[in-house]
């Protein structure tokens, strides 16, 4: 079992990685092109690394270790979309790719939070980890759209974003 600090350090470091990517992909900001890069860069490898925090140990039986690894491997692939020197169809789909992940592993800590019993820091995990795979799922689907595509990422990573602070939160409350 990771240690409870462990799990609390793990999900604030994701919480805050999620923000500033969210910050890095608000166009509303006028932040310069590099800024924004920058700032989605630090916050998908913040999240890799909160999520990898909260792995006891690499398997795949341990469902709540599981969803962590494929949520960090999902960060791994939109660093690697951020950082290879890759066309823009590449980087499109990687960029997809890495949030199907990030909604999949949200989407097993959902299913897991919701086979345990009713408590306010399992209600915070589920809707968080469930804000999470909307928005995810919404940051995969804007790079298939061809109108309001920038709209509807920055809706998702905020989604995300509030749902990465509750569950941060849930970790405080068990």
């Amino acid at each position: 079992m990771v240690a409870k600090e462990q799990q609390q350090l793990g999900g604030w470091v994701q919480a805050a990685g999620t923000v500033f990517a969210a910050i890095g992909s608000t166009p509303a900001l006028k932040l310069p092109a590099e800024c924004q890069d920058n700032l989605q860069l630090i916050g998908n490898v913040m999240q890799a690394t909160g999520n990898a925090l909260q792995v006891d140990e690499i398997s795949i039986t341990d469902m709540d270790s599981l969803a962590n690894e494929i949520q960090a491997a999902g960060n791994i692939t939109e660093v690697a979309a951020l950082q290879l020197h890759i066309d823009e169809a590449l980087q499109n789909q990687l960029n997809t790719q890495g949030n199907v992940l990030q909604a999949l592993g949200g989407s097993i800590s959902f299913m897991q939070a919701r086979q345990q019993a009713m408590s306010i820091d399992i209600i915070y995990n589920g809707y968080g980890n469930l804000l999470q795979v909307i928005g995810n799922s919404l940051q995969a689907l804007s790079s298939q759209l061809k109108q309001q595509a920038e709209s509807v990422n920055t809706i998702g990573n905020w989604i995300q974003a509030i749902g990465a602070i509750m569950t941060a939160l849930a970790n405080e409350l068990d």
